[in-house]
């Protein structure tokens, strides 16, 4: 069984934010790929960008999260990871990928000023532009699409909840999955690293 979750989506689409609380709630690891990068690049995802170019910080992002090793964990990907196939074949060998989907609209509302968000753009192009390009590709990788338009973050905790424990809401909360009684202390341990 996988023993993660991955969520992919848009920028500001609430995969950080989601993330933490889905973690805390099934007592997992967290881990945000992009501060990964940021932590290999030594830099802002911005300034990564504006110093070496859009495609040094793709192969950068690439590299970071095909060699991710994780157990236990909840990962929130970069927006742009879905350009690179080995990275998402890996993702879903080891987790169960779940794509937050939220209108083009609410995203512009969250993101702000974009230039100072560091999202994987060409110059010129449209956030438009950028989610119609990037949906087929986050629908090709997800395992469960979970639609975020118009709800609380209590609603897609408790949909994404659901998603994980395979079985649809009802009138008791999803629980995590149950640990064997005999595992020991250190395998219990969540481990989220990267080589």
């Amino acid at each position: 069984m996988k023993s993660n979750i991955v969520l992919i989506g848009m920028p500001a689409s609430g995969k950080s934010t989601l993330g933490v609380q889905l973690a805390k709630w099934l007592s997992m690891g967290f881990v945000d790929t992009d501060l990964l990068v940021q932590a290999r690049a030594g830099m802002s995802m911005q300034a990564y960008q504006d110093a070496n170019g859009m495609e040094a910080y793709r192969k950068l992002e690439c590299y970071t999260v095909r060699t991710l090793v994780c157990e236990n964990c909840v990962v929130a990907t970069g927006g742009s990871a879905v350009y690179c196939p080995d990275a998402m074949a890996h993702l879903r060998a080891m987790a169960q990928v779940l794509f937050l989907d939220l209108p083009v609209e609410e995203i512009k509302r969250r993101i702000g000023n974009i230039a100072e968000r560091g999202v994987v753009i060409r110059p010129g192009m449209a956030l438009e532009d950028l989610a119609a390009e990037r949906r087929p590709l986050y629908l090709e990788h997800a395992d469960a699409v979970i639609d975020c338009s118009g709800k609380t973050s209590e609603q897609l905790l408790a949909e994404v909840r659901a998603s994980w424990c395979g079985r649809k809401i009802s009138g008791s909360p999803c629980r995590p999955p149950k640990r064997h009684p005999t595992t020991s202390p250190e395998k219990r341990k969540q481990r989220c690293t990267e080589p």
